[in-house]
């Protein structure tokens, strides 16, 4: 064997990530208001991009864009990402995941959105909504105590249990899962989420009322043995079984109504103290319209910004440029020009995902959600001849704007559910609007059970089981039909 030195040839395949493609998939992702703000930072770098502003001549009509001061891309490629990624351009279409411990990646567009908003429209003193937005959320309050307490992993998975926790103060997830999404163990959640419980307002981060108030009493230096039972039994309480707390609680009756008085003194729902989660308005960036030859499926022309590239501000600029003046420039336009095509790629892709989306719940929107249609990602990326990730993008944070409303695009996408005569399947969302509408159209004297609804769902062709039911109900926030019955006859 030779161990003398010597050159190998070896021909490889190896995929790039370039920049511009970076910048195209970051563009796909944003909605219009988002990339609003975000070429809005690109112009203040670049001098040779502008907004293309219509602006109405005398007689009304909209003037054109005066000829040779600046134009778009004048050949846009309407290559998707997938297409770039085909040619060698760019990396494998992955999926693009926020890392969960860093999260900076993610909360760069927000960021960006809301600092452009407070810029454009400082709140004045007199702003009622303004005021409203300015106290503190839950959610900011238990952050600010875990980021004083907690650093590294722990703030991390400190953070995604505050994010679960909604604005009543309770958990909405199982630490399994938690401790199955952040790979850690699930002991280790549960012990974090046991101090988030002791931080201000005790008591937050509470999976049920019991835990609520149990913290809250063995905080305060109250939970004996009789308040522990009375806690765990509010069921009875609930309904009045006095005479059963008493010998559960091995307490008197004095004893018991003492015990009441002072379960009253805590707070079930910790988190009613502080300002609701920011609501703001609903803005399409994709409008369907019902036209003679079918639908038609716009974009928002007044949220999606049109950006040209002045050229001859370039060209008067480059006439007394030298060196990296001139480099400059360079750069500034092949930027400026690829911008410009990266947000037509957009568009084309949008408004391409968007038809096909359309066309295959079309029954939604011509007789609503009843004729909703289970759908995936993967049933749509097939047919456009995209990758997956790639509609996943495209849907994520944009909304459709149609005669039934406004919807987010990821609306669309249902499980399927199957129907019990052997045919097409369902989407569960239908099945959820029917269980509704027939639980809000029950008498009175006929209220519904669990098992009764799944008669009526499977005689309609749902197939569905009474734990499904009770699931959907329950989702839906609507009672057992002993809960019903109780709150008809204290109406009545």
């Amino acid at each position: 064997m030779s161990l003398a030195p010597r050159l190998d040839l070896r021909q490889s395949q190896q995929l790039v990530m370039t920049p511009q493609l970076q910048q195209a998939i970051r563009l796909l992702q944003l909605n219009n208001l988002e990339l609003q703000s975000a070429i809005e930072a690109e112009m203040e770098a670049n001098p040779l991009l502008e907004f293309a502003v219509a602006e109405p001549d005398e007689g009304g009509d909209v003037a054109p864009e005066p000829a040779g001061e600046t134009d778009s891309f004048s050949e846009p490629d309407p290559a998707t990402a997938d297409e770039l990624i085909a040619d060698g351009n760019g990396a494998a279409d992955a999926p693009i995941e926020a890392d969960y411990w860093s999260n900076t990646e993610a909360a760069e567009p927000e960021s960006a959105a809301s600092s452009a908003a407070a810029a454009r429209e400082p709140p004045g003193v007199g702003d009622i909504d303004a005021l409203a937005e300015m106290r503190t959320t839950l959610a900011d309050h238990l952050e600010a105590q875990a980021a004083a307490q907690l650093s590294g992993i722990n703030l991390a998975i400190a953070r995604y249990l505050i994010d679960l926790i909604d604005e009543a103060g309770y958990l909405r997830g199982d630490v399994p899962e938690v401790a199955a999404a952040l790979g850690v163990q699930p002991l280790r959640v549960e012990r974090i989420l046991k101090l988030i419980q002791r931080f201000d307002p005790v008591g937050a981060g509470a999976r049920t009322v019991a835990e609520c108030l149990m913290v809250q009493a063995e905080d305060a230096g109250a939970l004996t043995p009789p308040l522990r039972q009375l806690i765990r039994n509010l069921d009875l309480l609930a309904r009045g079984e006095l005479v059963s707390l008493r010998r559960i609680c091995r307490v008197t009756a004095d004893e018991l109504n003492g015990l009441i008085r002072r379960l009253r003194q805590f707070n079930p729902r910790p988190g009613a103290g502080f300002g609701p989660v920011e609501a703001r308005p609903v803005t399409p960036d994709v409008f369907v319209v019902r036209t003679a030859r079918g639908w038609s499926v716009e974009l928002n022309d007044a949220t999606c910004p049109r950006v040209l590239v002045n050229r001859s501000y370039h060209a008067e600029l480059a006439r007394s440029a030298h060196g990296s003046a001139r480099q400059f420039l360079t750069d500034c336009l092949q930027n400026a020009s690829w911008l410009t095509k990266a947000l037509d790629q957009r568009a084309r892709t949008i408004v391409r995902v968007v038809s096909e989306i359309v066309r295959l719940q079309e029954g939604f929107f011509e007789a609503g959600i009843s004729r909703l249609r289970p759908l995936t990602l993967r049933a749509v990326a097939d047919s456009v001849g995209m990758h997956e990730s790639t509609i996943s993008r495209v849907t994520s944070g944009k909304y459709l704007s149609c005669e039934r409303g406004v919807f987010e695009l990821k609306y669309f996408f249902t499980p399927a559910l199957s129907a019990s005569d052997g045919g097409e399947q369902v989407s569960t969302e239908a099945v959820k609007s029917r269980l509704k509408s027939l639980i809000d159209g029950e008498k009175p004297d006929a209220i519904l059970s669990d098992d009764k609804l799944v008669e009526v769902l499977r005689a309609e062709g749902f197939d569905v089981a009474r734990r499904t039911v009770a699931k959907y109900r329950e989702g839906l926030g609507i009672g057992s039909s002993v809960e019903r019955r109780r709150r008809v006859a204290l109406a009545g």
